[in-house]
């Protein structure tokens, strides 16, 4: 059941991603700078919660590690 949030959370980060680039190649004038800044804030801390996710699964027993 870990999943389905840690795969939600992914692609969060992955739209604020795109965001952040549209953003990025738009760049006229302070507003766009504003959402740059709003999206990479939003992303870096997804990406908190998607690791502390991770480590929940992973300490709770939810997510099992295998090698490749």
């Amino acid at each position: 059941m870990i999943k389905i949030p840690i795969i939600l959370v992914f692609l969060v980060i992955v739209g604020s991603l795109i965001q952040g680039m549209y953003y990025l190649s738009k760049d006229s004038g302070s507003q766009n700078k504003i959402r740059l800044v709003r999206a990479l804030t939003i992303r870096i801390s997804l990406s908190f919660v998607l690791f502390f996710l991770l480590l929940l699964g992973y300490l709770v027993g939810w997510i099992h590690p295998h090698g490749l």
